[in-house]
């Protein structure tokens, strides 16, 4: 008989609605019914491809005896963190405060109100290594909640109490100033692996957000150590594992110190954020490998992760037919088997031997450089690339008839904004006008099926059901900055009308109006134990951190300089945590150095289409310029930086500003560059 998760939408959600366990989404049914018959709440988080949260469900919640038990005595929820990212953030943050770490599956007990009193992540079903079991952790909680309730009761409320301290952010901490961009990189480079690139030991995540305040750096400063720190690191990770060599795209994190083994999930979000980076660095450097890497991630995004109207999903499973990364592996004999006499070459480029390099199977990767492979094999470099394209699709057809990981088909508005960045941006820096209509796509589609018609916006859709959840505060923040990567390709007045909306809306519903910064969840948002406010950029920038950015540009487009004021105060007061530790603040250290980066305003006034234009915008887009604003069009109605511009001689017309204070136009490329500074 399927518990109350067959209602839902999300495939996460959904994988349980068959166990024994009787599930409740989070929801005033379940909670109500906590508070009447005065039993605890087991609330488990997990995410569909979270390769532990299925082995917990096959250990436990698909057993029956375990199942009686937890009907018994508790009140058992399951929430979808991608669906719900405030609920994961509060009892995330309990958890850690509670054990020192966290991760999923994330297993948290409530009191009937929402208070966490104790939690942990992974539980097995009998003892192991030094881990008590699911059913022990259970027992003893129930005992506390029969015979020591006012313990419980106090040290819940304790922990509420600590959960809902955050940094003020509405009183200067500190001057920005261009010297801590430098402190920053140096603490960066400290904790630099300077073998294998990346910061720290195993697993290693891909850092994103760091490497691009680092690009940014090395364009501000010129200093060598911040390219070196991102060219090493994004040289590794396409060379490792972690990439995949035959389809593209990147999986979650390695689990090694070598990005040589993933954890095989791939998640829309990291494919967004590396592509951006991956791109940047190209555009900064002019290396076909980065350049590569970018279109075969898009290219896989387009291909495996899109929906027909337009929408991007969210993830692939790490597990096929039950086993970790069997999709992705390869032995010595199938590779033979299919490539035959070709075999032996394509070996030795991508590392396979017959006893493999992990669990007796072989994770392609490039254990030496191209140019040393076609060395070692006698052939042309170019020769060899050619052949390893055509051997690499022989491959892809065969593990396409393979069974495939598990697809979560969800559309997230937050996630969605991040891709539409990065496809709007290569669009235009790679001449790629097929990525541009697919960001054009996306954006119409998030605009009729995410929009709520009143401004503000929900958080997921899936196909078959209508949108649902309220926006939060990522949603509003990473939409905007993609709506803007958009309209600074397309220059179609829509997207940038949109993204302003969408800010205001930030500002109007999510602003902290006493501490500064904004909430997570609107002010029409349920009651939730606290109100939730993420200052720490994660996998994914924090919500705060993106707003930041989204408003410091939109500042400069509009004049409205309220945008700017509000920002700086709250980067100004996160300095110290920026400088303590930069890789938790990497986004708030590139709104910083946008800040600090003397940022310019370029309108250029002419006909998006004309040719004297399309001059113009290719000198301004000819190299990577991150602290930069662009609009064109003919009159400023929709765009304000365009208020009040005029042609000279009917000629497509450029005016350089720096904080609204601006050249004398200009109509030629030469004229321009020299007022951009080169």
């Amino acid at each position: 008989m399927p518990n109350q998760l067959i209602h839902e939408t999300s495939p996460y959600l959904r994988q349980h609605a068959d166990n024994p366990v009787d599930w409740y989404p989070w929801g005033e049914e379940a909670l109500q019914k906590a508070q009447a018959e005065d039993k605890p709440i087991l609330l488990s988080i997990g995410y569909a491809a979270c390769h532990w949260c299925h082995v917990m469900a096959h250990e436990s919640f698909e057993d029956p005896a375990t199942a009686v038990y937890m009907n018994e005595h508790f009140v058992n929820i399951k929430v979808d963190r991608e669906e719900r990212p405030d609920l994961d953030q509060i009892y995330m943050q309990a958890v850690v405060a509670m054990t020192g770490q966290g991760g999923w599956p994330m297993t948290v007990f409530l009191t009937p109100d929402g208070r966490p009193f104790y939690g942990g992540t992974y539980y097995p079903p009998v003892p192991r290594h030094g881990m008590p079991s699911f059913m022990q952790v259970m027992e003893a909680v129930s005992d506390a909640w029969q015979n020591r309730r006012d313990s419980l009761d106090e040290q819940a409320g304790k922990l509420s109490d600590h959960l809902q301290r955050t940094i003020p952010l509405g009183q200067v901490g500190g001057t920005l100033e261009k010297e801590m961009l430098g402190q920053a990189t140096a603490v960066l480079f400290n904790n630099f692996d300077q073998a294998e690139g990346g910061f720290g030991g195993a697993p290693k995540f891909p850092p994103s957000m760091t490497l691009e305040f680092l690009l940014r750096q090395y364009l501000q400063s010129d200093e060598a150590m911040a390219l070196y720190m991102v060219e090493h690191t994004l040289e590794k990770m396409a060379d490792g594992g972690m990439y995949d060599q035959i389809g593209g795209g990147f999986a979650r994190y390695a689990t090694d110190a070598h990005w040589l083994v993933p954890h095989f999930e791939k998640m829309l979000y990291d494919n967004a954020l590396l592509t951006r980076v991956y791109l940047h660095a190209f555009q900064v450097t002019g290396k076909p490998l980065y350049r590569r890497i970018v279109e075969e991630t898009l290219d896989f995004v387009a291909r495996e992760l899109r929906h027909p109207a337009g929408g991007f999903y969210s993830s692939y499973d790490a597990d096929s037919e039950g086993v970790e990364g069997k999709f992705y592996v390869w032995s010595a004999a199938e590779i033979e088997t299919v490539l035959g006499e070709d075999a032996p070459v394509f070996m030795a480029y991508y590392g396979v031997t017959e006893q493999g390099n992990w669990e007796g199977h072989n994770i392609l990767h490039l254990p030496r450089s191209p140019q040393e492979t076609a060395v070692s094999l006698n052939i042309p470099l170019a020769e060899l690339e050619a052949k390893m394209s055509g051997l690499r699709q022989k491959l892809y057809d065969v593990r396409a008839r393979r069974v495939w990981p598990g697809l979560d088909d969800k559309v997230l508005t937050s996630w969605n904004g991040l891709m539409l960045a990065a496809f709007a941006e290569a669009g235009r820096a790679l001449n790629r006008p097929d990525y541009t209509e697919i960001a054009r796509q996306n954006a119409a589609f998030l605009q009729e099926t995410m929009g709520r018609g009143d401004g503000r916006l929900y958080h997921t859709w899936k196909d078959g059901a209508a949108a649902r959840h309220n926006g939060y505060l990522e949603d509003y923040a990473y939409l905007a900055d993609g709506l803007l990567a958009l309209y600074q390709t397309t220059f179609e007045p829509r997207w940038f009308v949109w993204a302003r909306q969408l800010a205001d809306t930030m500002l109007a519903h999510f602003r902290d109006e006493a501490d500064g910064g904004f909430f997570d969840t609107a002010d029409d948002h349920e009651s939730l134990l606290y109100r939730p406010k993420e200052l720490q950029d994660n996998a994914t920038p924090s919500g705060n951190s993106m707003a930041a950015g989204v408003l410091l540009r939109l500042a400069l487009y509009t004049g409205e300089m309220a945008y700017w004021d509000v920002v700086e105060t709250a980067v100004a007061a996160l300095k110290e945590p920026m400088l303590q530790h930069p890789s938790a603040f990497a986004q708030w250290l590139t709104d910083a150095a946008f800040i600090l980066g003397e940022p310019q305003e370029v309108a250029i006034v002419g006909d998006p289409d004309a040719a004297d234009t399309a001059v113009l915008l290719d000198t301004v887009f000819g190299r990577y310029r991150p602290n930069l604003v662009v609009a064109v069009g003919l009159d400023g109605e929709s765009v304000p930086l365009l208020d009040g511009r005029t042609q000279l001689n009917n000629q497509a017309t450029a005016y350089v500003c720096r904080r609204f204070i601006c050249h004398q136009p200009v109509t030629q490329p030469q004229e321009l560059v020299a007022q951009l500074g080169e």
